[in-house]
């Protein structure tokens, strides 16, 4: 059993930075893949980012690449997403999730996770 609690959301400006938290709990928390997805207002959930087991391999969407970064420490059960360069449209509820499928999976399908976070809001608007 995982237990994820997200933070770090906020209000912040176009072109602003943000850093998302995910503390995880329980002691198999580095068998397990962990990624962000996001579902904006009257939109599907969508997958953000996902990190291996190890950090050895991410993926992350193409809406998203090159201005956010998935990283993870095991020692500290805590994963995070480094945002930058954020848009309007990066709005939403971003979610960590925890699942044990392949990468590939779990960055083509968002019902591939076993474990869910709350989510925490990021609002980007001037």
């Amino acid at each position: 059993q995982v237990q994820l609690v997200e933070s770090g959301g906020g209000l912040v400006r176009p072109g602003g930075s943000l850093r998302l938290s995910c503390a995880a709990s329980g002691r198999t928390f580095s068998s397990y893949a962990v990624g962000w997805l996001r579902q904006a207002p009257g939109k599907e959930r969508e997958f953000v980012a996902v990190i291996g087991r190890t950090s050895g391999i991410t993926y992350y969407a193409d809406s998203v690449k090159g201005r956010f970064t998935i990283s993870r420490d095991n020692v500290k059960n805590t994963v995070y997403l480094q945002m930058s360069s954020l848009k309007p449209e990066d709005t939403a509820v971003y979610y960590c999730a925890a699942g044990s499928s392949p990468l590939p999976r779990l960055r083509e399908a968002v019902n591939e996770y076993d474990y869910w976070g709350q989510g925490t809001q990021v609002t980007v608007s001037s």
